[in-house]
């Protein structure tokens, strides 16, 4: 495995214990043929205010740090009321500003979300696309979703979940590679 090339960071949406996301991002993990390092902090972010935009908090400038340094970025959203959950908006918030100094600015970032329901967290994998689009960040247009994970993300995935998250990966890593090299 790979340590250093490409950089490519984690954002997972849930921190509950046992939750269905985390384990859908050790999934994609352990699939992966380079590392992928976890990017924290999202849940110690204030909510986005252009007011605190001038002077941001350090949770904020760490955050930033942590994904100034990525190639790329793999999101990992539950869905809440058919969206994704508003820490993972306040995080793409705070990420995207000020537009000038984007981190997320060309950005490749896949999204991925799993939901004990039969959508899958179609909801809000889409959404944060969009968002992300909006945000200037460089989303894949492929994505996985994950319904059903109670039963699905149990010890070994089907093959073809492994399949897909397979691909998505590769792709990412590829968008990644192409970014480094772009920019070096």
């Amino acid at each position: 495995m790979s340590t250093t090339f490409p950089r490519i960071g984690v954002l997972i949406g849930s921190t509950r214990q046992g939750s269905l996301n985390q384990a859908l991002a050790q999934h994609a993990a352990a699939l992966s043929p380079v590392d992928l390092t976890v990017v924290e902090g999202i849940y110690a972010l204030p909510h986005f205010s252009q007011e605190l935009e001038a002077d941001a908090p350090q949770s904020v400038a760490d955050l930033r740090g942590a994904v100034a340094g990525l190639d790329a970025l793999l999101l990992v959203t539950p869905e809440y009321n058919a969206s994704m959950p508003g820490v993972v908006k306040n995080a793409i918030d705070w990420l995207s500003r000020p537009y000038d100094a984007s981190v997320l600015a060309g950005l490749p970032v896949a999204v991925i979300g799993a939901s004990p329901g039969r959508g899958g967290a179609s909801g809000a994998v889409g959404d944060a696309v969009r968002v992300l689009q909006r945000a200037g960040a460089a989303p894949l247009e492929a994505t996985v979703t994950v319904p059903r994970a109670h039963a699905v993300l149990g010890q070994q995935l089907e093959d073809e979940l492994k399949d897909r998250l397979g691909a998505l990966l590769d792709e990412l890593i590829s968008a990644a590679e192409a970014r480094a090299t772009n920019a070096a």
